[in-house]
């Protein structure tokens, strides 16, 4: 329980901007790329380092990094509550997420260490996926709520009394656990990870907001080849950040691929969504909070059942109506329009929140379920970094296709929904075609990520062996291999 506070806190952070953006973009006016920016600085530093502080608290110990983590999580949050500029912002936003690159790792191997029998390895873990994903889902319902009676800052200010919580219960309640061997950390691999996905993702957002520029196509170049690089050098450490062997195994391969997909499908649709319905419907913020209680009670409560439902049908049948349900929810999302669609808005979350529970659940088993007990911060690491970084691919690639489609069909009176709504005078023509070319942003994302998300359907049926949770490994071998022996036959 002590554990499962920070926990909240860091996933909670990933999506309580969605439905402040409008209240920040008034009091701050970032242009299109700073925005953007806010929205995943904080994903993408969690992504980027999750994998390397897993290692450190392998090594050093983790209850120690769970209490540096702590404390610089709430510093972060308050410097970002009283931000006087997007730089700033962005800044405190990337701080938050450095320190919650310490808290998740660790508590993940915690769990690893006190359940070692398999089924309530999966029970206590599907608890610890059940807080993630409520704070995801709960992030832009509580930041609604603040905002209705407090300014934008307070979404941040509320992480500080659970860190002050935590700070002065855990030193009494958790002792510190180290790995029995821990290996070298390698400052490259953690550099060349961070700068490739930076490179990449900056040369994208700025071709979608400015259009294709040398410097930035150059940039986004260079960062596809640092990933590349960082690959490589991966298969020849003794201790890599990434152990590339795990990904032979399909199961954790789909596995780890749902974990990616359905957050970057979740983080974009989520923060479009909040957009469309303060600034397209006009709806008050409190009144686009609760619109997201349903899909949030279903994403909950299907992270919980999920074990249990893994261990009679199996991981196939559970991935396979994942990918499924988020595909036909996303689909919900076509009948929205410039004048109503809350209702269409409320059944896609509820629809696509059987699938993110699942994938919630799923990842982070699999995942800790694949190593011994001295390698499960790494192991937990891959999982959650699966998560963050599908969270800020989601904004990143997906937003900045939202991004691109307003700037072409747009009146290009200015780069953003929100910018264009405030200018003075501004004539209703122009804002209603603003308005449509956002909705038409919003329903090409929805599409694309069905699609996606339908091929990945697929791929797990036909990749993953009809076994289910319980099974024996011998049992599990045996069976891949009668499979593989009729499809040779």
């Amino acid at each position: 329980m002590v554990v499962l506070g920070p926990v909240l806190l860091v996933s909670m952070d990933g999506s309580i901007l969605f439905l402040a953006m409008p209240r920040i973009s008034q009091a701050l006016t970032p242009t299109a790329d700073q925005a953007l920016w806010i929205l995943d600085a904080y994903g993408f530093a969690v992504g980027s380092l999750l994998i390397t502080f897993g290692n450190v608290g392998d090594r050093y110990g983790r209850l120690r990094l769970l209490m540096i983590g702590a404390a610089v999580f709430g510093a972060g949050s308050a410097a970002a509550a009283f931000a006087p500029s997007p730089e700033l912002l962005i800044a405190a936003r990337a701080l938050m997420g450095v320190a919650g690159a310490t808290l998740l790792p660790s508590a993940l191997a915690v769990l690893g260490e006190l359940f070692t029998e398999p089924r309530r390895r999966a029970q206590a873990i599907g608890v610890f996926a059940a807080v993630f994903a409520a704070g995801f889902a709960i992030g832009p319902v509580i930041g609604g709520v603040l905002l209705e009676r407090f300014w934008w800052g307070t979404v941040f200010l509320i992480n500080l009394p659970v860190v002050g919580l935590f700070l002065f219960l855990a030193p009494f309640l958790l002792r510190e656990v180290r790995a029995a061997r821990a290996g070298k950390i390698d400052a490259r691999s953690v550099a060349s990870s961070a700068a490739g996905l930076l490179l990449t993702v900056y040369a994208l957002k700025h071709t979608a907001a400015e259009g294709p520029q040398p410097v930035p196509v150059l940039l986004g170049v260079a960062g596809l080849s640092v990933l590349a690089w960082f690959v490589l050098r991966q298969r020849n450490l003794p201790h890599p950040l990434i152990d590339l062997s795990l990904f032979r195994d399909r199961v954790f391969t789909v596995s780890i691929i749902t974990g990616l997909l359905p957050l970057a499908a979740w983080s974009a649709t989520a923060y479009l969504a909040g957009v469309y319905l303060q600034s397209v419907l006009g709806l008050p913020v409190l009144d686009a909070a609760l619109l997201a209680l349903p899909g949030a009670a279903v994403l909950t409560v299907t992270c919980v059942v999920t074990p249990f439902v893994v261990d009679r049908a199996g991981k196939r049948a559970a991935l396979v109506v994942c990918h499924l349900s988020i595909a036909g929810g996303l689909l919900l999302l076509f009948p929205l329009s410039e004048t109503a669609g809350a209702g269409w808005y409320v059944a896609s979350t509820v629809v696509a929140g059987i699938g993110y529970g699942i994938c919630f659940s799923v990842v982070a088993d699999t995942a800790v379920g694949a190593v011994p007990v001295d390698r499960a911060g790494a192991a937990g690491a891959v999982a959650e970094t699966s998560n963050e970084i599908g969270n800020a691919l989601g904004i990143a690639l997906l937003g900045s296709l939202a991004v691109l489609v307003f700037r072409l069909q747009g009146p290009d009176a200015a780069s953003t929904l929100e910018e264009t709504l405030q200018l003075p005078a501004l004539a209703p023509a122009v804002a209603a075609e603003a308005r449509a070319a956002f909705v038409a942003g919003l329903h090409l994302v929805a599409v694309v990520a069905s699609l996606l998300h339908l091929g990945l359907g697929v791929l797990a049926f036909r990749w993953l062996p009809r076994t289910s949770a319980g099974n024996d490994p011998a049992e599990v071998r045996a069976d891949r291999g009668r499979e593989g022996r009729r499809r040779a036959g």
